[in-house]
């Protein structure tokens, strides 16, 4: 072990150090970190402050917040450190079972009656990608992409390391198992030689999806548009009641009506937000003429 690890090691986070790096957190992505989230908050800033030869959280909090110095730039390294990751393909799997049962079968089916073939989902909070691009085999294997169809994706977050991997739309083979076989081979491509261990996004598929930085916590979105459906899920719970409600009701406010919001399976709108029905675990519509979540 070097020394600097080794001092790095027995390096504590004070009191007070922790409460500047927790407001910064707060202003500058909305999150609450509560007291229990210190350990990780010292560990996910150690690594930077040794990729830094940094040997005090009062030096990294000085270079953070110096524009001078470390700046925005270092701001958005920070905010990419300390927000959490954890995603799958398919995750939460009845989500997409409602979606192709429930949504897109019907919509399919109405289409070929005449139906408008422009379609709107958001996968907001989108992590490292694997939630768009679920999405987006989802459309595929309905039936409501391709030749006739105007169907887009935004997938947004925060962090800016995750948006470069969705951009990439590659993964490591491990990455991709909950991917049933035959989706796998329709919808990736395998790499040879010392790419062998990654796979990456078919360009058919990689194309419906945008990549854009946003920020829920901000007051306004950079977005111009409303969607038939919505996925916001495992964010909420990093935010305090006054938060959820803020970015709940703007989400409301960016469904078409009777157009889909899926939460986490932590989560939940009840005492919250007006506006919409509950349809199924996590599952709602928006109420203005519920039917129509089936429609867009």
């Amino acid at each position: 072990m070097s020394a600097r690890s080794a001092v790095f090691r027995d390096l504590a986070i004070s009191d007070h150090e922790f409460a500047l790096f927790r407001d910064l957190v707060r202003e500058h992505a909305g999150i609450t970190l509560g007291a229990h989230k210190r350990h990780l908050l010292r560990a996910r800033l150690g690594r930077r402050l040794r990729a830094l030869g940094m040997d005090t959280f009062a030096e990294y909090y000085q270079y953070l917040t110096d524009p001078e110095l470390g700046g925005a730039a270092e701001l958005i390294t920070f905010i990419n450190a300390i927000t959490t990751h954890k995603t799958d393909f398919f995750r939460e799997p009845h989500h997409f079972e409602y979606l192709t049962r429930r949504w897109a079968s019907p919509l399919r089916a109405a289409t070929e009656r005449g139906g408008q073939r422009r379609l709107r989902l958001w996968s907001a909070a989108c992590s490292s990608g694997e939630e768009p691009y679920t999405l987006a085999m989802v459309l595929a294997e309905a039936g409501l992409t391709g030749p006739g169809w105007d169907t887009r994706i935004l997938a947004s977050d925060i962090d800016t390391d995750c948006l470069a991997q969705t951009e990439s739309g590659v993964y490591p083979t491990d990455r991709v198992t909950p991917v049933r076989p035959d989706l796998l081979k329709r919808y990736f491509l395998r790499g040879t030689g010392r790419y062998g261990a990654e796979v990456r996004v078919r360009p058919e598929l990689r194309a419906l999806v945008t990549v854009r930085r946003i920020n829920l916590a901000e007051s306004t979105w950079p977005i111009h548009a409303r969607f038939h459906v919505i996925f916001c899920r495992n964010a909420l719970i990093y935010f305090d009641r006054t938060m959820q409600k803020a970015i709940l009701e703007r989400l409301v406010s960016f469904l078409e009506p009777g157009g889909l919001l899926f939460l986490g399976h932590a989560e939940s709108v009840f005492g919250l937000v007006d506006g919409l029905s509950h349809l199924g675990n996590t599952i709602y519509a928006r109420t203005a003429d519920v039917r129509a979540g089936l429609l867009p």
